[in-house]
């Protein structure tokens, strides 16, 4: 019995000592690269040949030690790159007219997302029967708020239309309809730090938009409360993003609003914002999360809108750490991947 005993120990010793061995050569075999200036993660994952969005959590489990700012890697530190995943064929369709796309092996083209970002790649069908309307702030000729960044002027219209672009892009890729309110036919999703400035946005499908103000709300919030008819018993859902303008000092998280009498609103601003905190948490374990979702009636495509509605200040354009949050792209595809993960969990949810 003794014998038997030490025999075991033994064994389950042996085994484990073998697990961590095999375990450390195959974090000693993966390929690690260096960052080079204007790397972010979906970058260094594209020069290695790899689909970002398949690998990025994968790439952040083995460098987290590296990782600032959610996603943010640093120039000059070798990073572990994850072993490539067997990713779907894609099979480019003629048409453009669908919105809906199925996980199969399929790809559908929307031109509107540029020549480098218009295949979309179906992910699931989690967002299957759902309308998302998505609306970028200002646009056409009002740029909204201003500022310079290495004496180049950069505004708002141009980096909320960025970040809801390629959240459009994240919905589509799990079933869901989406409609893109304000459009610029000509932009598509940059990757450049400096966006530049423009003013032919139109409002969908082709409307010219005014400069009034007042003229300029009323239009997209009648725009989404037609089509809101049109799908009237479906699952809808608008999302509007700003970014906001404060003091230069004044660093900011990202904050959602909603109608004070809107449960559905209230849950889908909810949501996201725990999506926020928990992504947060998991890349920043020590920084504290301040951003906030909270009623605010009085902004007019709150008020004035039929969809459950939640609207979006993604940070201060003034700010020199809010900057970096929206001139980095690779931080505009987390923040648009992360307000699609607040809204699928909204709609599993219900």
């Amino acid at each position: 019995m003794i014998i038997f005993k030490v025999s075991k120990v033994f064994y389950t010793f042996f085994f484990v000592f073998i697990s961590i061995v095999q375990f450390g050569l195959c974090q000693d075999s993966l390929v690690s690269v260096k960052a080079e200036q204007g790397d972010g993660i979906y970058s260094l994952l594209r020069k290695q040949g790899l689909n970002p969005y398949a690998h990025f959590d994968d790439f952040v489990k083995l460098n987290i030690a590296n990782i600032r700012d959610s996603i943010h890697i640093y120039e000059g530190r070798l990073y572990k790159i994850p072993p490539k995943k067997n990713d779907p064929k894609v099979e480019v369709l003629a048409d453009n007219t669908a919105s809906t796309v199925k996980p199969k092996t399929k790809g559908k083209k929307f031109p509107i997302f540029g020549e480098k970002y218009q295949t979309v790649t179906p992910k699931s069908e989690r967002l299957k029967g759902t309308i998302f309307y998505v609306v970028s702030g200002h646009g056409g000729p009002d740029p909204g708020a201003m500022t310079n960044y290495k004496s180049k002027p950069i505004c708002e219209d141009e980096y909320a239309y960025d970040i809801s672009l390629r959240l459009a892009r994240e919905l589509l890729s799990h079933g869901a309809m989406v409609y893109i309110i304000i459009r610029d036919e000509n932009d598509g999703i940059r990757d450049e730090r400096v966006l530049k400035i423009d003013h032919d946005e139109v409002a969908y499908p082709d409307e010219i938009i005014p400069l009034n103000q007042v003229k300029r709300l009323k239009q997209r919030a009648n725009i989404v409360n037609k089509l809101y008819k049109k799908h009237r018993g479906k699952h809808q859902r608008l999302i509007v993003t700003h970014v906001d303008s404060r003091s230069k000092g004044q660093n900011i998280d990202a904050f959602f609003y909603h109608h004070e009498n809107s449960k559905s609103g209230k849950k889908l601003a909810e949501n996201i914002h725990a999506t926020f905190q928990k992504k947060y948490k998991k890349y920043q374990p020590n920084r504290i999360y301040d951003g906030t979702f909270s009623d605010r009636t009085g902004l007019y495509m709150v008020r004035n809108t039929s969809p459950a509605t939640v609207y979006i200040e993604i940070g201060n354009i003034k700010n020199k750490k809010d900057q970096r949050r929206i001139l980095e792209y690779d931080n505009r595809q987390a923040l648009a991947k992360w307000i699609s993960e607040g809204a699928i969990l909204d709609y599993e949810s219900k």
